[in-house]
């Protein structure tokens, strides 16, 4: 086992440099996108447009995979403590500073802030224990349902395809 000291650099170096990252709460895995920020992988989400966070709730905990961003790969496992932010709050303000910063395409990047004290939350994952060594076996899952379906090809009439096109 390695030294807790140890284990805590290797879980806020391997998250901070990850672009996302795998989180279990009650309800289904997901990868979200994340900032380090003071201590925590901070996460805002379950608003239109943002990324949903099902599962994670104030106070109750989440296991946490962060991946290679260059590989893909598991880099580390940690589990966390859920810590919902309140709006406005001093910490609140300072999350969603660093949060705005590194939020792509947004469509409302001036106003996006306010939409996410109404309409958002922002939760740290406070590190709470470490696992340093990546989870073991797979992780996969059964796909999620979705109203998205795989158009189907034409067929085409077995003549057409026997006999050629007349000419």
């Amino acid at each position: 086992m390695t030294e807790p000291l140890l284990a805590r650099a290797l879980v806020e170096e391997a998250t901070k440099k990850s672009g996302l990252v795998w989180v279990r709460g009650s309800g289904p895995d997901r990868a979200l996108w994340h900032i380090w920020h003071e201590g925590a992988a901070v996460l805002v989400g379950d608003g239109p447009g943002e990324q949903p966070l099902p599962g994670l709730a104030d106070g109750e905990p989440a296991e946490v995979t962060v991946r290679s961003k260059d590989k893909g790969g598991r880099v580390v496992g940690w589990t966390a403590v859920v810590a919902e932010l309140a709006p406005h709050s001093p910490e609140w303000e300072s999350a969603v500073a660093e949060l705005k910063g590194k939020r792509l395409n947004a469509p409302d990047a001036e106003t996006m802030t306010e939409r996410w004290a109404r309409e958002c939350r922002v939760v740290r994952l406070v590190p709470a224990e470490t696992v340093t060594e990546p989870p073991q076996g797979s992780l996969a899952a059964v796909p999620l349902p979705t109203p998205a379906t795989t158009r189907e090809p034409v067929r085409t009439p077995l003549g057409k395809l026997l006999l050629g096109r007349k000419r």
